[in-house]
């Protein structure tokens, strides 16, 4: 979404209203774990000061990311609200508020804004519902053991003695002579 300030002057005096589907696929662009983006639903409202515009804004959606476990695709909703503060004053500084974004030129252009709101609302990690943990193959180097079974296999174990040092073993057993 870009809007030209000059075109914005109607709105000064009620405000505008956003209501609007952005495909915002750059975002795929900078993060590559995710795999789709279906178009975003934008709502909201903004508002004009002196030379600011004040926009509060919904955004809806989906993203596509892979699930931590079995690598296949999980559908993962979002739903963000955010107020962001757009100023093409030359006083303006970045550093008063957070969610303050300088426009350079005579358009302002929104979309970096909404790509940044739905990077922040990425997870760590996601789990498909019903992903199960594949169960490696043992083989003559090393074997897969669950908690359950180790401990399983800890209490039914007898100690057993390295043969190498079986006869240290006797030494202690022998009496003082």
């Amino acid at each position: 979404m870009k809007w030209a300030i000059p075109q914005l002057s109607k709105y000064r005096q009620n405000g505008m209203p956003i209501d609007e589907l952005v495909q915002l696929d750059d975002v795929m662009k900078r993060n590559p774990d995710i795999r789709q983006i279906t178009p975003v639903h934008v709502k909201g409202h903004c508002t004009f000061g002196a030379s600011q515009i004040t926009c509060h804004f919904q955004l809806t959606g989906t993203l596509t990311l892979p699930c931590a476990r079995t690598w296949e695709d999980v559908e993962f909703s979002f739903d963000i609200e955010s107020d962001e503060i757009f100023s093409w004053s030359e006083t303006a500084n970045e550093t008063d508020y957070d969610n303050l974004h300088i426009v350079e030129g005579e358009v302002v252009n929104v979309d970096p804004v909404l790509e940044e709101l739905i990077l922040l609302e990425i997870p760590m990690q996601v789990y498909k519902e019903d992903a199960t943990i594949p169960t490696p193959k043992n083989n003559s180097d090393w074997s897969f053991s669950t908690e359950d079974e180790l401990a399983y296999q800890k209490q039914n174990d007898t100690k057993k003695v390295d043969p190498r040092l079986a006869d240290l073993a006797k030494y202690f057993d022998q009496t003082d002579e």
